[in-house]
């Protein structure tokens, strides 16, 4: 080889390293981007599941926190909960399908109080209970049997009972030897469009107009309003859907109405959510606005929350035995 041919070799082999160096590197950088693009799309894949940034988080509650655990091993599913208007410190709480006709009666520290077998009913798949005081100072529950998983229920029924009075020997009280109830009326109803799944019945302080919120897999969840009336079947009519700002949508589990009627607490299995009446509304305008999130603590599958019965609090649970109790005030 001449040195003119060596020198031209020479050139070559550094002009083709140069070119491998940068190819390579390029091949790295796009490696590199591939995998960040996969994580982002990760990431934008988990924000979807939960829902977030697409709602304001709720600045009116402190931080939620656990006041205690239910304590009878025989609610496993707690589906409901209500605040008593006439005995303080007392929340009312329901199994999902699978019990019989009982409801439990415990304390805001989950103290249990007493189980009460509901004289005149039938548990098919009760799924939320509401507390209401009459202009008389009378407090009432209202137990929702509106589950309906398969859709093939065509009406459902909703029993009122009067409240029980708690007292000392009911602590020792449970499903085999429980206390009872004076005997539940009861009404029935159908939804005027197609049979419905839902777990969520709230009354309203000054109307008693009931309110059922649908649980939906897929699209929005149907608000549909009941005038009872005892002993005959009605129609309830729609008066708004409401869509979560998460993933089902409109997978409601329960709720309840403030006592002054201005707000509506709700929940899915993860969250809390609330809405605030504008000032001087008709109340069926609140299935309108705009949904803020209220955190409601670890739960392991919330299906209960209520607001307490001066309206400061809210209380959630969540199924499991002996779930934990949380609590949050008002700022």
């Amino acid at each position: 080889m001449t040195l003119t041919a060596a020198r031209s070799y020479g050139l070559c082999l550094i002009f083709t390293l140069v070119i491998a160096a940068f190819g390579c590197g390029d091949s790295s950088t796009s490696a590199q981007k591939g995998k960040d693009k996969d994580k982002d799309k990760s990431e934008k894949g988990k924000d979807k599941d939960r829902g977030s940034g697409s709602a304001p988080a709720s600045e009116a509650y402190q931080a939620a926190k656990v006041v205690g655990k239910i304590g009878t091993d025989e609610l496993e599913e707690a589906s409901g909960l209500a605040a008593s208007g006439c005995q303080p410190d007392v929340l009312w709480t329901q199994n999902d399908a699978g019990d019989g006709p009982f409801i439990y009666a415990i304390g805001t520290d989950g103290r249990h109080l007493g189980t009460y077998k509901v004289n005149n009913a039938e548990n098919i798949d009760w799924e939320d209970i509401a507390a209401f005081k009459d202009a008389s100072g009378k407090c009432f529950l209202f137990i929702g049997d509106i589950g309906n998983n398969k859709e093939d229920r065509s009406e459902l029924t909703v029993y009122g009972v009067a409240e029980p009075q708690i007292s000392n020997g009911g602590i020792a009280s449970n499903t085999r030897q429980p206390l009872e109830t004076v005997p539940a009326e009861s009404f029935t109803f159908k939804y005027p469009d197609q049979p419905s799944n839902a777990e969520t019945i709230m009354v309203h302080p000054q109307t008693r107009d009931l309110y059922v919120v649908t649980k939906r897999e897929k699209g929005p969840a149907g608000v549909y309003k009941i005038k009872p009336a005892f002993g005959s079947s009605t129609v309830a009519e729609k008066v708004g859907e409401l869509t979560l700002p998460a993933i089902p949508v409109g997978l409601m589990t329960g709720g309840s109405i403030s006592p002054d009627g201005t707000r509506v607490v709700l929940c899915d299995y993860e969250n809390g959510y609330e809405l605030v009446l504008p000032s001087g509304g008709n109340f069926d305008s609140i299935w309108t606005q705009q949904l803020t999130i209220v955190d409601l603590g670890k739960r392991k599958q919330g299906e209960a929350v209520t607001y307490s019965a001066d309206g400061n609090t809210i209380f959630a649970t969540s199924e499991g035995k002996n779930p934990p109790l949380a609590r949050l005030d008002r700022r």
